[in-house]
């Protein structure tokens, strides 16, 4: 989890977002089961949402804006460097989060 919340912080995901908290849960379960990879809106949303007393849909929007953030104003080289690939444009909820544990995993 410390490694996790270490990650947004050099990504440039600020504490002072929901969607960072909403994120290191969401990771910390796709690191626990990849199948939420398979099912990012139906299942990893909701049980983020159910975590966090929220809707999923509430999820969704925090995270796109956390992937904003991230983009825009953080460090989108950090990102294209652990992503593997070149990242033409903002990587969708889903692709963050793929990158974001493929990584992790890796890490070890």
């Amino acid at each position: 989890m410390d490694k996790t919340r270490a990650l947004l912080l050099r990504l440039g995901i600020r504490s002072t977002l929901k969607g960072f908290y909403f994120l290191l849960y969401a990771l910390q379960l796709c690191l626990s089961n990849d199948e939420y990879l398979l099912s990012v809106y139906k299942t990893l949303y909701v049980d983020v949402a159910t975590h966090f007393g929220t809707s999923r849909d509430n999820v969704e929007h925090c995270i796109r804006t956390a992937i904003s953030n991230c983009w825009y104003k953080g460090n989108r080289k950090l990102l294209i460097t652990i992503s593997g690939y070149e990242l033409k444009q903002k990587p969708a909820n889903g692709e963050f989060i793929d990158i974001l544990y493929n990584y992790l995993s890796e890490e070890g």
